[in-house]
């Protein structure tokens, strides 16, 4: 018997990575129109590496690439960089293939459905408002709350406890061998991996451990394992 399953957000139940990209090459575009002095490639390798520095969840990206680019941040290119990316990411947004149809499935099974994730509690939840799918979602738990990141066994912990349920009998789907299935393992859980490819170490670390992971390629596949 299962007493709950647990999904990431970002390329699980939609393509994160694919507008991410667009979206800020997007608002760079915007921010050299009003005079930010570089050129797209040059301005986007600085944001990637401020983005690579800072982490993905901090909210000022934008603050520290004018700040580096002219000594002091400027407000006007930061606004219109900020504006020109959540207009192009949300207008980008898109599930993948059978994700609404596979959680209908798991909420007319009676499955309790909650989330694990790393990031912003207020931006994940935004995130399923938007992808219409919060409904769905009794719980979402995030590192914001946890104070630690997946795979960090706490952040699991808490989600089991919100949710009421034990380890052993729920499952956790992701995309991310080592944060969403080796933390889901480490805990007690069993694990699906989804839209991603196994390194052959990690397969083979499956095999000698004797895992509890399925590996799929469609979440609409859920269906053929609960």
């Amino acid at each position: 018997m299962i007493d709950a399953v647990f999904f990431d957000i970002d390329d699980t139940l939609y393509d994160t990575s694919g507008f991410a990209k667009l979206a800020r090459k997007a608002a760079l575009n915007s921010m050299i129109d009003a005079g930010l002095p570089m050129e797209q490639d040059e301005a986007y390798k600085l944001l990637r590496e401020i983005i690579d520095e800072k982490g993905s969840n901090y909210d000022k990206h934008f603050n520290v690439l004018t700040k580096r680019v002219f000594g002091e941040e400027k407000p006007l290119l930061i606004a219109l960089g900020m504006i020109t990316y959540h207009n192009v990411k949300f207008a980008l947004l898109r599930l993948f293939p059978n994700t609404t149809s596979s959680l209908i499935y798991l909420k007319g099974k009676g499955y309790p459905l909650g989330v694990i994730s790393n990031g912003i509690t207020i931006k994940q939840w935004e995130k399923l408002i938007r992808l219409g799918l919060h409904h769905f979602f009794e719980e979402v738990v995030t590192s914001q709350e946890a104070g630690v990141e997946k795979p960090d066994k706490e952040i699991f912990q808490l989600a089991l406890e919100r949710m009421g349920c034990e380890a052993e009998r729920s499952i956790m789907i992701g995309n991310k061998f080592n944060e969403d299935i080796m933390g889901a393992i480490n805990v007690g859980m069993s694990a699906i991996l989804v839209n991603s490819e196994l390194t052959d170490s990690e397969r083979e670390c499956i095999t000698r451990e004797n895992l509890n992971v399925e590996v799929i390629n469609d979440l609409g596949e859920i269906k053929n394992i609960l």
